[in-house]
Order: structure tokens, then C-alpha cells, then sequence
């Protein structure tokens, strides 16, 4: 049975389509992702939490959902927007439909909708507070929802997320890192792993003295969902640290790590979420075309007040894509080098902190 669904945005916009997934109505920010692949590692990215996401590819679930595939134990983003629902599933590893994948978690889905058209409107107004239903509901009573739902840059998202104890992968290494979770995808664990160095996992609000006593060769601020400006745990921890051990910071983990040697963030209009965002490093004139997800991003100019530099801008839009710092082994990165599907121009950089890690 076709189930009616809404789209409903704080500027009194409401859209009509046929739902899937879960009936339900959730609120959240509604973003838009590029990437032509990769549903599944979208809708189970912390990055997304606090989302609605809509795919601007036009056709998906056609090669199915399976739990290989997942970068964290659950649906994260609040609901799911597309242009067309592939029920036929054509891929020999699926061991689900994405409809079944959305109810499993009780997450709504609204397929039939313009995506083009409000993609457009979300460039051109920026992201906005949004409510998807799947549920009979009156147009007025979900915009006001919309409108209520508060702020993502007021909303405390990362604690939903973090681990909420230390998660050891370190026995039988000889090299470990200690990673702070805000957000952290499997693929980022996978990436340390895949090059023989153990992982330590840490709460987001994890005391500096509990990391040292696990004497890891390195520190990481993963990724994560939201505004870095509230979490101040995580910067103070940063602020510990930063001259004890190498640091590296992937997506937020810039930011965060930034933020504690005094550069200052705000809220993009909509963000880079998507495959294709082209990078180049001011150091080797290199372009490389990365995968991104971040709604908030540091303000380069507050960078020159610092003992950091920047090494790699967004070529579309200007906004730091890399930061070092003059003088310790610091360095951190926007985008996602550890994406998959997507491009994998900068896998190196898992490598070059390993060096660092090494040579400490």
C-alpha cells in the first residue's frame, strides 16, 4: 500500500510525495548530499545526526542495503528525501531493501519529490529547519513544528553519538592511536587497522590523563554531527594535549582542533556534503576531488592570529580544507579521506600520520 508523506520547511514550503521507511514525523535540519553512491554510508554517518538528507542523484536504493556497508550501528539522520524509491534491488551483496532498511531503524523516507527544485532553494536560502512526516498531518501544524524544532547550532549533538566507554582495538599492535569520538565512522578505525596500528576509542568528554595512560603513539579528533563551538569538552582536552603527542583531525576534528589554539567557526550557508569537492594543497599545487560532509566550517582570517597555518583550500568556495601548526606535529583536514564509495586521492594522509606517529 502507497503511504502519503510531507516535506514541510520553516519558510512555509510544504511538499507532497509518497513515503517509506517508517510512519512517523521527525524534525531536523534538511540538507542536500552530491555523491552519486553511498546511501548507505550516508544515512549511518553521526555526521548526519540531527539531518533530514536528500539525495540529489535521482534514483535510489537500487543496489539495496547491507550491514557491511554501515559506518556506525544505526540509521543517524532524521529522515530520508529522494527523487525516486528503487524497489528492485540489483546487487548480490544486498541483504536488504533500502525501504526495509529505513523501517528497521523507524526512520521516514518521501520519495516523488523535486529534489532538483528544492535543492536549488536550499543554495539559494541556505539549509533549513524541516519536518518529514509519513503520518496524516495538517501542512500548518508541521511548518510550526518546523519552526519550533530548534537551531542546529543550538543543539548538543555529538554526546548522542559518542561512545559512552572506551572502546580498546589495540591488542596485538605494536603501534596504537587514540582516537576522541564525536562522530567516528567505522572506515576511520578501518583505515588505522588496515595499516597495522591499533585503535583506542574515547568518549567525546574523555579527561586527558585517562588518554596518556594507555600511552598511545598519537592522538585523533574524529568527525561529528553539529556545531564544534559547544563541544567545549573536547576542545579543553585538545588543549592538553596538543604538545604531548602527534594530533591529527579529520572534518570537526579540524575544527575542534582549531578552536583551541583560538580560530573561530560559524555555520556555512549549506555546507559541502557530497563526493566531488576539489582540494588543492598550497604546498604542491595538487588538486584532489575528496568527499565531504560539514555544515560549519573555521573562519581563515581567525587563523592568522594563531601558531597555525593553512595548508589546503575548497576551490569552489575558499573555506580551509587543511591546517598545520608552525611548529608541532599537528596537522587536520575538512574532508574524508577514509570515504568509501567515493574518491581516494588523499588516502595518503592516513599514511603520513602513521609517519608522524613514528618519528615522535
Amino acid at each position: 500500500m502507497v503511504i502519503g508523506a510531507k516535506i514541510a520547511l520553516e519558510d512555509g514550503t510544504v511538499l507532497k510525495g509518497e513515503g517509506f521507511g517508517h510512519e512517523t514525523t521527525n524534525a531536523g535540519e534538511v540538507v542536500f548530499a552530491t555523491g552519486m553512491t553511498g546511501y548507505t554510508e550516508s544515512l549511518t554517518d553521526p555526521s548526519f545526526k540531527g539531518d533530514i538528507l536528500m539525495s540529489t542523484y535521482p534514483l535510489e536504493g537500487n543496489h539495496g542495503v547491507s550491514s557491511d556497508w554501515y559506518q556506525s550501528d544505526k540509521i543517524q539522520v532524521e529522515g530520508f528525501i529522494v527523487r525516486e524509491l528503487c524497489k528492485d534491488v540489483s546487487n548480490f551483496s544486498s541483504q536488504k531493501t533500502l525501504d526495509d532498511f529505513l523501517k528497521e531503524f523507524k526512520i521516514p523516507g518521501i520519495s516523488g519529490i523535486d529534489t532538483r527544485d528544492l535543492t536549488i532553494k536550499i543554495r539559494e536560502k541556505g539549509s533549513m529547519r524541516g519536518v518529514i512526516s509519513t503520518e496524516d498531518q495538517d501542512d500548518d501544524e508541521l511548518v510550526d513544528m518546523a519552526l519550533n524544532h530548534p537551531h542546529i547550532t543550538d543543539r548538543d549533538l555529538v554526546p548522542m553519538v559518542s561512545t559512552k566507554e572506551i572502546n580498546d582495538f589495540s591488542k596485538d599492535f605494536d603501534k596504537k592511536v587514540a582516537i576522541i569520538d564525536c562522530g567516528i565512522k567505522k572506515n576511520i578505525i578501518n583505515s588505522f587497522l588496515d595499516r597495522d596500528i591499533g585503535v583506542i576509542v574515547f568518549p567525546y568528554d574523555a579527561d586527558y590523563k585517562t588518554i596518556l595512560d594507555y600511552s598511545p603513539s598519537g592522538l585523533m579528533i574524529s568527525c561529528g554531527p553539529g556545531n564544534p563551538d559547544r563541544v567545549k569538552e573536547t576542545i579543553a582536552t585538545v588543549k592538553k594535549m596538543a604538545n604531548r603527542l602527534p594530533l591529527f583531525g579529520i572534518c570537526m576534528g579540524q575544527q575542534l582542533i582549531a578552536k583551541s589554539f583560538g580560530a573561530q567557526s560559524y555555520k556555512m550557508k549549506f555546507g559541502h556534503r557530497g563526493a566531488n569537492q576539489p582540494v588543492k594543497d598550497l604546498n604542491s599545487n595538487k588538486v584532489f576531488i575528496t568527499s565531504q560532509n560539514h555544515g560549519f566550517t573555521i573562519d581563515k582570517e581567525s587563523l592568522e592570529k594563531t601558531d597555525l597555518e593553512l595548508t589546503q583550500v575548497n576551490l569552489n568556495d575558499g573555506t580551509p580544507e587543511g591546517i598545520s601548526h608552525k611548529e608541532l606535529p599537528l596537522f587536520c583536514i575538512q574532508y574524508h579521506p577514509e570515504a568509501g564509495p567515493g574518491p581516494n586521492d588523499t588516502g595518503f594522509i592516513f599514511d603520513d600520520f602513521v609517519k608522524e606517529m613514528d618519528g615522535y
